[in-house]
């Protein structure tokens, strides 16, 4: 089974990348960030088409996140139980659209959009530390009741764990990404057992999965290893290689996160 992770900036605006991207591919199931829409703006019937069933949550053009799979869907969760709620000091607080669980094929994959943290001093800061902490929470509890049970954390995580995963770690002195408490928030999911596979696969320093859109980020290659999959001990015994597909960043219309892609091997007999 082949799983996915992408930022898509914008899944209206990035259909066709991504239609073909899954057909090009090959890929099964694709955990979503950043659809940027209401749940009844998803162009449910596109994917459809294409052989695919959809879950997605979103209320309004920020954040949203989604699931689609052609290995079944099943077991919906819009939220995790510990996530915390963000609202200004005169709105109602509100659990936002950042976090999607499903079971395809067997696997339990989470779709993650990490809150950004804005600034050091920002709201923002702490609440991002918060949802961090309530999935490790969460993810540690899934784990204790069932050590054997394939978990995927998939996203964009919005951590900057070491200084070779950016292009240049001075222009991030005093800010957000790579802070002590925001690294050891995101080391912290190897604490409770999971595995993030794809630095076990693909190790090279200065690899990236975001580039910005200004200042020519791209082509000089000035990016960010922000998007990454941490896997539970089972589902990482399952996974063969992971590809970081540099090249969907290119061309008209890219979003300025690339594809992280898990290719996993059948479950033991004893497994399934």
């Amino acid at each position: 089974m082949r799983i996915a992770t992408w930022n898509v900036n914008s899944l209206r605006t990035r259909l066709d990348r991504v239609l073909a991207f899954l057909e090009r591919s090959g890929t099964d199931v694709l955990a979503i960030q950043e659809t940027k829409c209401r749940d009844d703006q998803v162009p449910l019937a596109a994917f459809e088409a294409a052989g695919y069933e959809v879950a997605h949550t979103g209320y309004h053009q920020w954040n949203g996140v989604a699931i689609v799979s052609r290995v079944g869907l099943a077991d919906v969760e819009s939220s995790f139980v510990g996530q915390p709620a963000f609202g200004k000091p005169d709105q109602e607080p509100r659990v936002e659209a950042r976090a999607l669980g499903a079971t395809c094929g067997g696997v339990r994959v989470w779709s993650l959009y990490v809150p950004h943290g804005r600034s050091l001093t920002d709201p923002h800061y702490p609440y991002k530390l918060a949802w961090l902490e309530g999935l490790r929470a969460d993810a540690a509890s899934w784990l204790a009741a069932d050590r054997s049970a394939p978990v995927a954390l998939l996203g964009d995580w919005n951590v900057i764990p070491r200084d070779t995963d950016v292009w240049d770690p001075a222009a991030f002195d005093g800010h957000t990404h790579v802070s002590p408490a925001e690294r050891a928030a995101f080391a912290a999911f190897e604490d409770v057992g999971y595995t993030e596979v794809t630095r076990e696969h693909v190790p090279a320093e200065h690899t990236y999965t975001y580039w910005d859109y200004q200042q020519l980020a791209f082509p000089r290659n000035k990016g960010l290893r922000i998007d990454f999959a941490y896997a539970s001990p089972a589902l990482r015994e399952r996974v063969r290689a992971v590809t970081i597909d540099r090249d969907e960043r290119k061309g008209k219309g890219a979003s300025d996160h690339v594809p992280v892609v898990l290719d996993l091997a059948d479950p033991s007999p004893s497994r399934r």
